[in-house]
């Protein structure tokens, strides 16, 4: 599979970084949350730094132009998923918020959709026991600040598949 389009659910400091990042490598990004206004102040949080970014010359006026035209929001969640390749989830480190978001997200997302949490404490087997497809579920720890720092560290699950561990991993290295 390639990963062509990506959610990001959560639009606080690590999801809009996120967004961010994948934007500007390219990629189609659909970033959610509950409350228009959250979305509103990441979007103004990514052109911030964006044009920080200018200013230090490591990215220029069109790409940041076209970074910001890759980037949708929206509050209805299943919108937000709909043909995604792989979905982030970015919110707060609450692990019964994170596991309802997963199990919503498995109802939500197509099949072959991979599932990441960008969560630091909590065990992705946990939350990928949420889903009817833990395989495809995965770790994606991003760093803070998102734009600045090049790691990712990829959490694997106890049963999350290979080929999702290889797709996520190369994925990744897109940042570096």
């Amino acid at each position: 599979m390639e990963i062509k389009q990506i959610s990001v659910i959560g639009a606080g400091t690590m999801g809009n970084g996120i967004a961010h990042v994948f934007a500007q490598y390219g990629f189609n990004v659909l970033l959610h949350d509950v409350k228009q206004e959250i979305l509103d102040r990441a979007v103004s949080t990514i052109r911030t730094n964006m044009d920080r970014q200018i200013k230090k010359g490591t990215l220029s006026e069109d790409q940041k132009s076209q970074a910001l035209s890759r980037i949708q929001t929206s509050t209805d969640l299943t919108a937000s998923v709909r043909g995604s390749h792989l979905v982030v989830e970015a919110v707060v480190e609450d692990a019964a918020l994170k596991r309802r978001i997963f199990s919503d997200l498995d109802r939500l997302c197509d099949a072959q959709a991979i599932l990441a949490s960008n969560t630091s404490s909590i065990s992705i087997t946990e939350l990928a026991a949420s889903t009817k497809r833990p395989q495809k579920c995965i770790g994606m720890h991003f760093m803070s600040p998102v734009p600045v720092m090049k790691l990712v560290e990829i959490i694997r699950g106890l049963l999350t598949s290979d080929e999702t561990t290889i797709l996520v991993m190369e994925l990744a290295k897109n940042f570096l």
